[in-house]
């Protein structure tokens, strides 16, 4: 088993990498924040790279204060108009400096905290990609029935279509070395950008690395985003990336 690092011994961690964690973010004004003091408090990022989307609540001005604070190591960037998840994650990898990728999502659903079992593989060189996987163990706040459904099906409709064995295809925490996605041509604007990105690394012949980590899913009224309508795309993107560019 892989020895866990302490978020507590944060200082002796990732000694040979630089990191960027990229947060794109949307109409998150309750929680942006909080996230950000969250990954700061790890003391792990080099970099923390927040992609506004376009955001029309109030999470512009909040955003726009604390670039203002200039905080040591965050980084704003600010898209005119909104135009997916897959978007905003795309001009983070364009943007970043890190020679490690962290995807992070601009809620509570995450935890920060799990840095250290995510980058463990790559600091010691065992993977260049690493998955927090919501399915291996971990605790968790119940899902509900139908997105767990989704989620195990779409992850299953990967590994039979590239010969994979993953067990959270869906998942935020996706970590990457900067060289396998920084010239990767990726056309996924929204949701689609989970399958597009798992299929290219799969037809590099990447193999991807699953930790365990916990889940504290948030519920529509809290501002969760996805929808029904995602998950055929999802499927549909799986499926045009096996058998073409």
């Amino acid at each position: 088993m892989p020895r866990v690092v302490s978020p507590t011994h944060a200082e002796d961690f990732v000694k040979n990498l630089t990191l960027t964690v990229i947060i794109p973010c949307y109409n998150e004004e309750q929680w942006i924040e909080q996230i950000l003091h969250r990954v700061e408090e790890v003391e792990l990022a080099d970099e923390i790279l927040i992609v506004d989307d376009g955001s029309v609540d109030g999470t512009r001005e909040i955003l726009r204060r604390i670039e203002a604070e200039n905080r040591p190591g965050v980084r704003i960037i600010f898209k005119e108009r909104n135009q997916g998840k897959g978007a905003a994650v795309v001009t983070g990898f364009q943007e970043a400096t890190g020679q490690v990728l962290l995807i992070q999502d601009a809620d509570l659903e995450y935890d920060p905290r799990e840095y250290p079992i995510l980058l463990l593989p790559i600091e010691e060189g065992r993977a260049k990609v690493v998955y927090g996987s919501r399915f291996l163990g971990g605790p968790r706040k119940a899902m509900n029935f139908w997105n767990m459904v989704a989620n195990k099906s779409l992850t299953f409709a990967t590994n039979i279509l590239y010969n994979a064995i993953l067990s959270d295809m869906e998942t935020c925490y996706k970590v990457f070395r900067a060289e396998i996605v920084k010239d990767m041509k990726i056309n996924a604007r929204g949701f689609e950008f989970e399958p597009e990105v798992t299929a290219k690394v799969l037809k590099k012949k990447v193999r991807i690395y699953e930790v365990p980590i916990s889940y504290n899913g948030r519920e529509w009224t809290e501002g969760k985003k996805i929808k029904w309508t995602d998950g055929p795309k999802a499927l549909w993107t799986l499926i045009k990336y096996r058998f073409t560019d």
